[in-house]
């Protein structure tokens, strides 16, 4: 069954690629998500369809959290607003699976977890950012360090982006 859940905390180009990279991602949709007051100011996210039977929603929270500043409260949270935004009613479910993760963590999870409201997508040519510019500087600097990383921590979900 697909489902979907949308992330943002980093550069919507970044967040496209992680999720693009891993088995059970049907499609990441890339844009700017608003959610219900007082968060309904548009940040950069992604919307990931998922199916769940392939990979579940802990491993895509987990590798979230571990891919974009999330324990960090910098001068650019409202473009970059650390979040996961819900489509259903799991919200509890999910702030337990953010707790569990603080282990893993010095500092505290920032993260927030929030209904669902809009998306705007972004421009075609902004689409599939890394697909078209993996050779690039800034996918070079920013995004393979972390796709490597991705590999190397969940292997069984890591499909190489073409």
């Amino acid at each position: 069954m697909t489902k979907k859940i949308g992330f943002g905390g980093g550069c919507h180009w970044c967040t496209e690629a992680y999720f693009q990279s891993l088995k059970g991602v049907e499609k990441v949709e890339q844009g700017w998500i608003s959610a219900v007051t007082p968060n309904e100011a548009f940040s950069e996210a992604v919307i990931v369809h998922y199916n769940e039977h392939v990979i579940a929603l802990d491993i895509l929270i987990s590798i979230h959290l571990h891919t974009h500043a999330s324990t960090k409260n910098h001068s650019f949270r409202e473009k970059y607003r650390s979040a996961v935004y819900i489509f259903d009613s799991t919200i509890e479910a999910t702030k337990d699976i953010i707790a569990a993760q603080q282990k893993d963590f010095k500092e505290l999870i920032i993260t927030q977890v929030l209904p669902f409201k809009a998306f705007k997508k972004n421009s075609e040519k902004q689409q599939n950012y890394f697909k078209k510019h993996k050779e690039g500087h800034f996918c070079q600097k920013y995004i393979s360090p972390k796709l490597q990383w991705i590999e190397k921590e969940y292997l069984n979900y890591f499909k190489p982006i073409k």
